[in-house]
């Protein structure tokens, strides 16, 4: 597989290039050329199959120029020793629970997944140093994916306020590879530190510089291994159409599901299901986007005014617009109905959600609704683990969840290795004061 840039016709590059280099010079983002034709694997899988043994065996063909069998076995093998569970709920939905990775959200497969290739890939070379803007959930994902692995230096920059979830075990002052940095300002400060220092060629080939945030395909293409994984365990039990009822902030998951459908997943539609921010839902109208005031909701994650996928999403689109039209359902979900869809859930099934899960929940329910037929079968993408939400939750359904040692953990804070302004040298002399 090959990958161009979204903004111009530079020369293609290999998957290996496309999450070293991680930006292009022309300032665009790195999407596939072509897409792979997986079908000759999961159309003929197993519904027994782990999902450790699915990735290593799609991941050769997909990534041609960075795994054969034998590398692609041992990156899967590294990089999960957790998988995604579907439960079937009734003949129209299902859940896909993604949250039983070491932080509990959907992020641990992606990232996961990335760090094992870059260690297997760069087992041969000097260090490198994987820069990252972070907040919350993100850098705790980060930490726990990289800590330890060989070669590899982990930079997390966060923007100002608290710091939590981190093991000071990990950092590099002592004895480990983390090196987590607070930048005066807020994420996109830290996100545009980032893309300056990548595009810096100089300073980023100094210390052979690549990101680990969704700027890099990297993090987004292993993402679709779980829609086929979902597929494999549901095929023989589809008797009519099947969809994809996704949450929506940055769409980084809903592009995930795009390519495993140019992979050859037989999936007639994707719900993009949005918070009333609603950021994408003229968009995917086939309006011009256009972006609005944030709107804080009781979905936070999905609080998001610029998704930071829109350029590959428009990629997508202006390769076939009236395909895209009609493969990716929007939908907006209110607060209430957030909160509603958490209660009924528990009642009619027994299971507890989240509020990002219960918006995609909510949009799924809809879709069925109106379905004339009532043939189809939506797979709702759990994206978080409910004590994560243990406040929403209880409001919600009355029910206390099971906060285990894990998610207290996570709340834990944590002090930077420093604090800096927002420029480059600022940056250059954190990291130099750690890698001598």
């Amino acid at each position: 597989m090959q990958f161009r840039s979204t903004v111009s016709e530079l020369p293609q590059v290999s998957f290996k290039d496309a999450i070293l280099d991680c930006l292009p010079e022309d300032g665009g983002l790195y999407v596939p050329s072509q897409m792979a034709d997986l079908r000759q694997f999961f159309l003929y899988m197993d519904d027994g199959i782990n999902y450790q043994d699915l990735v290593a065996a799609v991941s050769p063909s997909l990534l041609e120029s960075g795994f054969n069998p034998i590398s692609a076995s041992r990156v899967a093998e590294s990089a999960f020793n957790f998988e995604p569970e579907l439960k079937i709920l009734d003949d129209n939905i299902s859940l896909l629970n993604l949250y039983n990775g070491p932080t509990g959200t959907f992020k641990d497969f992606g990232i996961a997944f990335l760090a094992a290739a870059f260690e297997e890939l760069l087992k041969e070379s000097p260090n490198a140093m994987i820069l990252s803007a972070v907040r919350g959930d993100g850098g705790i994902n980060m930490e726990r994916a990289f800590y330890g692995r060989k070669g590899l230096i982990s930079v997390l920059l966060f923007p100002a306020g608290p710091i939590k979830g981190l093991n000071p075990d990990t950092f590099i002052s002592n004895g480990g590879n983390i090196i987590p940095i607070q930048v005066k300002g807020n994420l996109d400060t830290c996100q545009k530190l980032v893309n300056m220092t990548i595009n810096d060629r100089s300073f980023s080939k100094r210390y052979n510089i690549t990101s680990a945030n969704a700027i890099n395909p990297g993090r987004l293409l292993p993402q679709s291994f779980y829609y086929l994984y979902s597929y494999i365990k549901i095929k023989k039990k589809l008797s009519g159409e099947l969809l994809y009822s996704v949450p929506s902030g940055n769409f980084g998951n809903l592009i995930s599901g795009l390519y495993a459908w140019k992979f050859g997943l037989p999936v007639s539609g994707f719900i993009a299901a949005m918070n009333s921010n609603n950021a994408f839902g003229d968009f995917f109208k086939g309006k011009k986007f256009t972006p609005k005031p944030v709107v804080n909701t009781n979905s936070p994650a999905l609080d998001v005014g610029i998704p930071s996928n829109y350029a590959r999403l428009s990629s997508f689109y202006d390769e076939s617009p009236s395909v895209m039209r009609n493969m990716v359902i929007p939908s907006s979900v209110s607060n209430d109905a957030t909160i509603k869809t958490m209660e009924e859930a528990w009642k009619n099934y027994g299971e507890l959600i989240d509020p990002h899960t219960a918006v995609a929940f909510s949009a799924a329910k809809d879709y069925i609704k109106a379905d004339k037929n009532q043939c189809s079968h939506v797979i709702v993408l759990a994206t978080g683990h409910p004590a994560r939400e243990a406040a929403s939750v209880k409001t919600a359904t009355g029910q206390v969840t099971d906060e285990n040692q894990k998610f207290h953990l996570l709340k834990k804070e944590a002090a930077p290795i420093a604090l800096i302004d927002p420029h480059l040298d600022a940056l250059e002399g954190a990291i130099a004061s750690c890698v001598r």
